[in-house]
């Protein structure tokens, strides 16, 4: 059974369990009309869906079918050459990474890029650096009001860790530990920056089954317990279904369903994307 058949099974058997653990908000991230092209390959076309604040926002679809590409607009890695995104009520079009991120978009990405050589704790503190107002010549030298604040971004970050469950690694460099502790280490960088939306580039990929259990639950205490909006990408139907509000559904870079898991486990389009056929 190849990858798509195995996908579909979940998406048409899977129960829904219930995400509706706290009040879903007015409209945080407003995404229109987003088509990108590479040469002449069109990567998105005329993509719109909005993120309600407090949300878990699912975008899912085939390999290639244009995701990551589109995480990449939100987050400002690419231009797109039409439409706008707005997020907060402010439309921006030609925005870096950096401009996002300070405007309160955080990311992880599939693959991981972390210090392996750096500990658990000073991957995640790597995270604070735009919170961080000391110059970096105080910040080496950790003098006066520098080491002050470096005091207090370690403390957030030790509370990272706790809510993380990786305290007994807090000092381990990160290439040794195993893959999906990397995968949570990488996801508290990403909470460092103490983000409104967070963005998840296939968080479960290459987990097994009690990692993928692990993340589920983590990403929905993020949620819950931060208030964070999450946008994700992810190829686990089971797990989408199970811990999403809403869901888009992407095919060669086009639009071809939005709604509830409910809804869009129903859509012919969806299922014929998935399966090749309608049954």
């Amino acid at each position: 059974m190849n990858a798509r058949i195995e996908d579909s099974a979940l998406l048409a058997e899977s129960a829904p369990v219930p995400a509706a653990r706290r009040r879903i908000g007015e409209v945080i991230l407003d995404v229109q009309n987003i088509s990108l092209s590479f040469g002449g390959v069109k990567a998105l076309t005329d993509i719109s869906f909005n993120v309600r604040e407090h949300e878990v926002r699912a975008i899912i679809g085939p390999n290639g079918a244009g995701k990551s590409s589109m995480l990449n607009c939100i987050n400002g890695v690419y231009t797109p050459q039409q439409g706008s995104i707005t997020f907060r009520g402010k439309t921006f079009k030609h925005m870096n990474s950096r401009q996002v991120a300070e405007m309160g978009v955080a990311r992880t990405f599939q693959n991981l890029a972390l210090f392996k050589g750096m500990s658990v704790l000073d991957n995640i503190m790597s995270g604070r650096n735009l919170k961080m107002k000391s110059g970096l010549l105080a910040q080496a030298l950790r003098w006066g009001p520098a080491e002050r604040e470096e005091l207090r971004h370690r403390e957030f970050v030790e509370h990272i860790i706790d809510f993380l469950e990786i305290q007994a690694h807090r000092k381990t460099p990160v290439g040794r530990l195993p893959y999906g502790l990397q995968k949570r280490v990488d996801l508290g960088r990403a909470l460092a920056m103490e983000p409104q939306v967070l963005l998840l580039d296939e968080p479960m990929a290459g987990m097994n089954v009690e990692e993928k259990q692990d993340m589920s639950r983590f990403i929905l205490d993020v949620n819950d317990e931060f208030g964070t909006t999450i946008v994700l990408i992810e190829h686990d139907m089971g797990v989408v279904m199970d811990i999403s509000d809403r869901v888009v559904v992407l095919d060669y870079g086009k639009k071809i369903g939005d709604g509830t898991p409910d809804e869009v486990r129903g859509n012919a389009d969806v299922i014929r994307a998935y399966l090749g056929t309608e049954h």
